[in-house]
């Protein structure tokens, strides 16, 4: 049993607040009869709620957090090395979360973990904008830009990647967009938008063209950015990320069952 107002508010965009009022002002119907109480239990598993004639659709419960993950730590649950992990730094409660996708030991920012597989794997297949920041040794040349515009793809991207991955060639979709920020001998600054999260695929993006990654951060993936959030330190998603997460959920299983009809 559940508080209809938490009801609402858990399965809606409605806050607590506007919750209540909803309720108290005579909008809610439950089970066809109007409650204007908000403290009224009702079975979530068997209840039909209207909130001024729209039915509130229960949703699968699951939590996302973002972590604002520092440079140093691996994305995995241990290192036979002893390196540290994001699970060394995380509070136990999230032990059992699972990260979407992985920055790699030295990238910082945005990482979103969850607690449903599915939320998971949705979002990790997606094509979901990433935007980064990046910091490249030298300046940025014409056929960089050419290459974040068309794509490239590359038989030897072994530059750039870990000395023990097994992976060797790599295609790069065109970037979403690019913004240069400072373009120098010494030194460059770029914010860069792509739709994949490929194994270490910036690094080895810019390495195919000479330039090393002095620094990389995730400033955002899709519309979750850090808010502020400080280094090491991890946050619930707020209630207009959640819809937008809900509503690309609902979005992939259907194209999901679509493509199983064919």
């Amino acid at each position: 049993m559940m508080r209809l107002n938490k009801y609402i508010a858990h399965h809606s965009s409605y806050s607590r607040r506007e919750a209540d009022k909803a309720i108290q002002d005579g909008y809610v119907r439950v089970d066809g009869e109007i409650q204007d109480n908000p403290a009224t239990q009702v079975d979530e598993k068997n209840v039909i709620v209207y909130v001024s004639g729209k039915q509130v659709t229960p949703r699968d419960k699951y939590t996302v957090i973002v972590y604002n993950k520092p440079k140093g730590e691996l994305v995995t649950k241990s290192d036979p090395r002893g390196r540290k992990t994001i699970y060394d730094g995380l509070e136990k409660k999230y032990k059992h979360f699972i990260p979407v996708g992985r920055l790699d030991f030295l990238t910082e920012g945005v990482l979103l973990l969850t607690d449903a597989s599915k939320v998971a794997t949705a979002l990790m297949n997606s094509g979901l904008e990433r935007i980064y920041k990046v910091k490249i040794k030298g300046e940025v040349t014409a056929e960089m830009e050419a290459a974040m515009m068309n794509g490239l793809e590359l038989d030897d991207a072994t530059a750039g990647g870990h000395s023990h991955s097994d992976i060797t060639s790599m295609t790069f979709a065109p970037f979403i967009g690019y913004k240069i920020q400072k373009s120098e001998h010494n030194y460059s600054i770029l914010k860069i938008a792509i739709s994949e999260g490929k194994n270490r695929e910036i690094r080895r993006f810019f390495a195919h063209f000479g330039a090393e990654v002095a620094d990389l951060k995730r400033l955002s993936f899709a519309e979750i950015e850090l808010n502020n959030l400080p280094t090491g330190k991890t946050r619930f998603l707020t209630r207009s990320e959640y819809s937008a997460l809900f509503t690309f959920l609902k979005e992939t299983e259907k194209k999901e069952r679509e493509r199983a009809k064919k």
